[in-house]
């Protein structure tokens, strides 16, 4: 599995209609037999969301984020996983193949990511939707 960072946003604010289940997701996968991927994308776009008082109405400080993203990557089934050699080429095909632009090219690295490690992508994001070639589930639809 990989992991988007809205997963981990809702799992940490408690103010989200999304975080007892985000919370509950997170830590039996975390406590799971299936590996957890945390790519450096999504844990870099949680620090960088979760901090900024501008997409927060109560962000944390550096040292929180930074705190959560530890214990994360502390949990034994994380790993972080990273583009191998055919990585630019997929990403760079999603890009070109969807028409992607703006925010979504984050999307877009991360379905790159997951097609090329043959994992499916955990997000509530309905954008990955679009990129036929990913499995994609959202665990905190209900």
């Amino acid at each position: 599995m990989l992991v988007d960072a809205n997963l981990l946003l809702y799992a940490v604010d408690e103010s989200s209609s999304h975080h007892d289940a985000a919370a509950a997701w997170l830590e039996s996968s975390l406590n799971g037999s299936r590996r957890v991927g945390l790519p450096w994308q999504t844990l870099a776009a949680f620090i960088r969301i979760s901090t900024n008082p501008r997409a927060r109405e109560r962000p944390l400080d550096p040292g929180a984020a930074v705190g959560f993203v530890h214990e994360w990557l502390d949990a034994d089934m994380t790993w972080t996983p990273s583009g191998g050699p055919g990585y630019a080429g997929v990403f760079l095909g999603l890009i070109e193949k969807y028409q992607v632009r703006g925010n979504l090219i984050s999307d877009a690295q991360l379905a790159a990511l997951a097609i090329e490690h043959g994992l499916t992508v955990y997000s509530a994001d309905t954008d990955f939707a679009r990129f036929t070639e990913v499995t994609w589930v959202d665990p905190v639809a209900g």
